[in-house]
């Protein structure tokens, strides 16, 4: 298995700048694994796909306003901080753009008028970390509020006019810094009727944090080193997930974040309580233990997201069906259209 396995390419015009409105009326490619069938519907046609008895699982992470603009104390130089995760109070894992000439000692000024009052705050990076992060020094107070916005993925270059489109309708959590998009399709009216129909609703929490901005680049992906993202999965929805197993229902998770989480708290064999740092990374050939469907949308090459696709659903499947989604028009990435692989 190489890297390249994963690849394709895909025309600039197929990445989704602008998220569809209302959420529900995106396309649904619907691929069934047990006789590799392809269906083309829409989002919101996906309860007539779930059953009474079964159990959608979600991630009610919610993205923090991560990106922060400064500049270098000590010169003109601007620079963007987009925050990974909390390390201690007021310490953050960040990656820094330009961060070539950042090193340990380097202190940035981040500047923001909050009601007519210039406020200012000094970060300063204490050390260096893998893969061209930094641990820097933030205060704490008011500092997202005043001093964040919510991040988007660099393939998106069409402002968004409202942050709220890039949040589910159900985040509730801080701590991620890129969207569980799977999630973004589902409105509350749609949330309404699955539970109408039967289906139960389980909410997990994983932060989605660096491994969404990376591509693998080592030719070998059993080489590839995953980024850690903390996630909690709670006694009573451990107690959900194993009931709904035991009715032999299905557990659909939303989401490649939610599928990770789900996997790494059943690594005993049996669906635990978990709260604690995820990094397990799924590859073909890798045994799902709980997941039976998954809701996701289209990934981008090479990356991790693809190759848990493929592990689930076959890569080759997984390949004609994003070169069937492109030749139909469907949109990829984070404000694109989405698959339910059953």
């Amino acid at each position: 298995m190489k890297t390249s396995d994963f690849d394709y390419h895909l025309p600039p015009e197929r990445i989704a700048q602008t998220p569809v409105e209302p959420r529900d009326q995106s396309r649904l490619m619907i691929l069934r694994r047990s006789d590799s069938s392809v269906g083309h519907h829409y989002f919101y046609e996906i309860a007539s796909y779930l059953h009474s008895g079964d159990t959608v699982v979600l991630n009610n992470s919610r993205v923090i306003p991560a990106r922060i603009l400064g500049q270098k104390s000590d010169s003109d130089t601007k620079v963007e901080i987009l925050l990974l995760r909390r390390v201690d109070n007021s310490l953050w894992e960040i990656l820094i753009r330009p961060g070539r000439k950042v090193g340990i000692g380097t202190k940035i000024r981040i500047t923001n008028e909050v009601a007519g009052t210039v406020q200012e705050i000094i970060a300063e990076v204490i050390e260096r970390g893998e893969g061209g992060t930094r641990i820097i020094h933030l205060p704490d107070e008011g500092l997202l509020e005043n001093f964040g916005q919510v991040p988007l993925p660099p393939y998106i270059h069409t402002p968004l006019a409202e942050p709220e489109r890039y949040q589910t309708v159900y985040a509730e959590i801080d701590g991620s810094v890129a969207a569980p998009t799977a999630g973004l399709h589902f409105t509350p009216k749609l949330l309404n009727e699955l539970q109408k129909k039967g289906v139960r609703l389980a909410f997990v929490t994983l932060h989605i944090g660096l491994d969404t901005f990376r591509p693998v680049r080592v030719d070998d992906p059993n080489q590839h080193k995953i980024h850690k993202e903390y996630g909690e999965l709670s006694s009573e929805v451990a107690a959900m997930l194993s009931q709904t197993k035991r009715q032999g229902k299905r557990i659909i998770a939303v989401g490649t974040s939610t599928v990770r989480l789900l996997e790494a708290a059943a690594q005993s064999g049996t669906i635990r309580p978990f709260a604690g740092w995820v990094d397990l990374f799924i590859l073909p050939g890798y045994k799902f233990r709980v997941t039976d469907a998954m809701v996701s949308n289209f990934h981008l090459p090479r990356s991790t997201l693809l190759m848990l696709v493929s592990a689930f659903a076959g890569r080759d499947f997984i390949l004609q069906a994003y070169e069937q989604a492109k030749s139909l028009g469907y949109g990829f990435y984070s404000f694109g259209d989405a698959m339910l692989l059953l």
